[in-house]
């Protein structure tokens, strides 16, 4: 990567694994500014139940991209990316760092490797195709492909219908071959050279208990006390929507509807929390270039700004 590349960090790690806490402490010795990667962040009034960091918090180190939609409205992870960028942009600008730090790893793949702007699966032009091959054969209709889009074309055996059938609904649908649209994804590469540091736990059990416990914390808070304000500020609100797609709000919802006790409330929001955590951790080990900190060391966020001096020489 080219060294006239302003530099980006990139801090994620699971739930519960301390993020905002190196942040923040980041933020306190080195000229960054943070931007928050979290799709639960970005909604108003929903603040127990995100571990929104608390006023003191934001003011002593400001978040972007936090409380920026009520909780009835939607953000996508395209959403996020032109809103990323422009702040990134904004704050190299200013001669700082963007220091962007979160656990919604769909908006950090969004950010760094773009959108191909492929459309979903159209069940009436599939249909349409699978009647078309049925009368001329698959071998045919590759090299129909052939014609529009060579390129796709010759990474697909003649019989491979699926795949054929993809590439020909995604030019029905856009006007633009699958080959052109995956282009301009590359294309939209960050215009950073980023760091990438994640937050790994050595003892997953160590991690359950953490979460465990925070779940407790937000329910001791008055976590129902909120969802409950939630309801009756905006009305509109069901399971169905985003914001209480979020973890534990939904299992709150569903208890305050008489669904369940609350003993099984709290053991279903620690059970959704930790299958958050798992899936983070998935997303995790399939990344490249990443340096990783052991989150139950004492010494990490010590670490992690070590790292970092040396890593940019600040």
């Amino acid at each position: 990567m080219p060294p006239s590349l302003p530099p980006a960090i990139f801090l994620f790690g699971p739930t519960a694994s301390g993020k905002t806490g190196a942040a923040v402490e980041i933020a306190s010795k080195l000229p960054v500014e943070i931007i928050s990667v979290d799709s639960a962040l970005v909604f108003k009034d929903m603040n127990i139940g995100t571990a929104k960091p608390d006023v003191e918090t934001l003011a002593k180190a400001p978040h972007h991209l936090i409380d920026i939609i009520e909780p009835t409205s939607a953000y996508s992870a395209a959403n996020f990316r032109s809103d990323a960028l422009r702040l990134m942009a904004e704050i190299t600008a200013r001669g700082k760092i963007p220091l962007l730090v979160g656990g919604t790893m769909l908006y950090f793949k969004a950010l760094e490797s773009g959108l191909s702007g492929l459309p979903e699966a159209n069940p009436a032009v599939r249909a349409r195709l699978d009647a078309r091959a049925a009368l001329i054969g698959w071998p045919a209709m590759h090299e129909k492909l052939a014609l529009i889009d060579a390129e796709t074309a010759a990474r697909l055996q003649p019989n491979d219908a699926q795949r054929i059938q993809r590439a020909l609904e995604v030019f029905e649908l856009t006007g633009e071959s699958m080959s052109a649209l995956y282009a301009k994804q590359q294309n939209e590469a960050l215009p950073y050279k980023v760091f990438k540091i994640a937050l790994i736990p050595s003892d997953r059990k160590i991690l359950h208990e953490r979460i465990a416990l925070r779940f407790e914390q937000m329910l001791a808070a008055g976590f129902l006390d909120e969802v409950k304000a939630l309801l009756a500020k905006y009305p509109s609100l069901t399971a169905e929507s985003t914001a209480m797609r979020c973890v534990g709000y939904r299992q709150a919802l569903e208890h305050l509807k008489g669904e369940y006790d609350a003993h099984e409330l709290r053991d279903r929001g620690i059970f959704a929390t930790r299958q958050l955590a798992k899936r983070q951790l998935t997303w995790l080990r399939g990344m490249e270039d990443v340096t990783e900190f052991d989150c139950l060391n004492p010494e990490v966020n010590s670490l992690i700004f070590y790292y970092i001096n040396q890593a940019i020489k600040i």
